[in-house]
């Protein structure tokens, strides 16, 4: 079971990401990124391991896009 310093805030998880908090607080209305809540406070809390997957999962899409991207502009000019 995690432990409470295994969490960032929504603050922390946004400079870790790379990204806004707004942007944090979309992806948990829409389901892309669970929140857990602090239990006394109630704020938003991400584990790190979460956001881990987060940043592998776009790090590997973005190589495989291009390359795909790269086939199709060939495929358009008739192979060429």
């Amino acid at each position: 079971m995690p432990k409470l310093n295994d969490y960032l805030s929504v603050g922390e998880a946004a400079d870790y990401l790379g990204c806004s908090t707004d942007t944090l607080r979309r992806w948990d209305r829409s389901g892309k990124l669970i929140a857990h809540r602090h239990p006394m406070t109630g704020f938003r809390l991400y584990l790190k391991e979460d956001l881990d997957t987060i940043l592998s999962g776009v790090a590997r899409p973005k190589a495989e896009t291009r390359r795909g991207r790269k086939s199709v502009r060939k495929a358009r000019r008739g192979g060429r």
